[in-house]
């Protein structure tokens, strides 16, 4: 019985110690890294998780993914990390113009929201902008650590301006 008790006690330090490592992102509304982009004295680039309450792949790629200390150190060095719910109900500023929610269906949708993704909503939805918040890219669809990060690099190390995403990913 002592053995079972020893066992159960290990795995729950085990399990315990394993989610210590997650790391917690701070993750900025779209004022803040827009107010940040513009007062640092070198701007990094922005990260946009576009995403809505109900999408369990989204929920996945925050768990598995963004949550992976190697996702997230590299993530917050390199860019400003903003979640923007597809769904929103308020008014966003962005580049001159007022993005507001549109009631659509059961469930409507930000404005801005389809503009990032080009209005090819679907859900997960990761934007790369730029230092001056010009589209890099949207990339659709759940992304595990190792494919993310590939990704993420592309843009984060300026990759892309000498080398197209093919060269680049069929190293």
């Amino acid at each position: 019985m002592r053995t079972i008790y020893t066992q159960i006690s290990l795995l729950f330090l085990l399990f315990v110690g394993f989610q210590a490592q997650a790391q917690d992102i701070k993750w900025l509304s779209w004022d803040e890294a827009v107010q940040l982009s513009q007062t640092d004295a070198k701007p990094k680039k922005m990260f946009i998780d576009v995403y809505t309450d109900w999408c369990g792949w989204c929920k996945k790629m925050d768990k598995e993914t963004f949550q992976n200390p190697e996702v997230s150190k590299y993530m917050q060095e390199n860019f400003y990390m903003v979640k923007l719910d597809a769904e929103g109900k308020d008014p966003i500023e962005y580049k001159g113009n007022t993005f507001k929610f549109v009631p659509s269906g059961r469930r409507g949708y930000h404005e801005l929201a389809a503009a990032l993704l080009q209005g090819k909503m679907s859900y997960p939805t990761v934007v790369f902008l730029d230092e001056e918040m010009n589209m890099l890219s949207p990339v659709p669809g759940y992304q595990q650590v190792q494919p993310f990060m590939q990704i993420a690099k592309y843009f984060g190390d300026n990759i892309y301006k000498d080398k197209d995403w093919q060269s680049y990913a069929g190293k």
